[in-house]
């Protein structure tokens, strides 16, 4: 197994340790990045990185594209596509040993549904472009890897959240607010579980379109709340979303409402959530990291 990552950022990582675990060894990993600066933040570690900021093609990765058997792509496409396969699909077509291509994709792109409980059966019916951009892109990928005859696992994952980046970090930074929208619940999905089942379905090629949620979805102010309490800080106080001073991206997650589940991603790898809820997963973060 030689891994690639376009885009070695938090969920990316994640996975690359978690596959490194599963197998038992230091399996070759490289990556991108998308400056010399961020890159250099790797010298002392055993992965390859390489600069691609997508707009130009990265001009040192293509050997290790080339000699990858599982590809991982992170970047989000914009209005003009993906970027690892508008600028590096002559290296993906000669990697004569690809054998398995995961992306990371989001729930955003069912959109709206009320609150509703949904599986992968449920219609794609983006309210935003970012989550346009995301169904277009899977279905580029979708082309690409019938095309190659290459198995392809796209992953649509809820908020993500672990350690660093969790609602404890909004509080210390007083940026935390609990905002209120009647009605609204979000899904999450902890780094470690993104990690650990993208693992999973590269080691068992596993292909086909799944979601990777918890199994909770909840309000976003119970989470603040709830982080609070094990901080044994007062909350902030309620805020109405219709006042809340929100910008146009973070008020355009609001228009999607629903309860995502991933049953169907957990029985086919035969698994379960290290994390189920954001109980355990900040219960942990709280426990390893405050």
């Amino acid at each position: 197994m030689r891994l690639f990552f376009f885009g070695m950022g938090y969920s990316s990582r994640a996975t690359a340790q978690a596959l490194r675990n599963l197998e038992n060894q230091d399996i070759p990993v490289a990556g991108t990045t998308r400056s010399l600066e961020s890159a250099e933040d790797w010298a002392d570690t055993s992965y390859d990185m390489h600069v691609f900021d997508g707009e130009v093609p990265g001009p040192t990765l293509s050997a290790d594209l080339r000699q990858a058997t599982h590809v991982i792509l992170s970047i989000p496409p914009d209005e003009r596509g993906d970027a690892a396969l508008n600028l590096h699909r002559a290296d993906l077509d000669a990697a004569e040993n690809l054998e398995w291509i995961g992306y990371f994709s989001t729930v955003g792109v069912y959109g709206d549904f009320g609150g509703q409980w949904i599986d992968e059966d449920a219609p794609t019916r983006p309210v935003n472009p970012r989550s346009k951009q995301r169904v277009a892109a899977e279905e580029a990928w979708r082309d690409y890897a019938k095309e190659r005859g290459v198995p392809l696992f796209i992953e649509r994952l809820a908020g993500i959240y672990g350690p660093g980046r969790s609602a404890f970090d909004k509080l210390r930074a007083g940026t935390a607010r609990r905002i209120v929208k009647p009605g609204q619940v979000f899904n999450r999905i902890h780094v470690t579980d993104i990690g650990e089942i993208t693992a999973l379905a590269a080691r068992a090629r596993l292909a086909g379109t799944y979601n990777l949620t918890d199994t909770e979805p909840a309000p976003p102010q119970d989470l603040v709340s709830y982080a609070a309490d094990l901080m044994g800080v007062a909350p902030p106080p309620d805020t109405p979303f219709e006042t809340a001073p929100l910008s146009p991206m973070a008020r355009s997650f609001y228009s999607d409402n629903k309860r995502v589940s991933s049953k169907r991603l957990l029985a086919a790898l035969d698994t379960e959530l290290r994390f189920p809820t954001y109980r355990e997963g900040l219960n942990a973060i709280w426990e390893t990291h405050q």
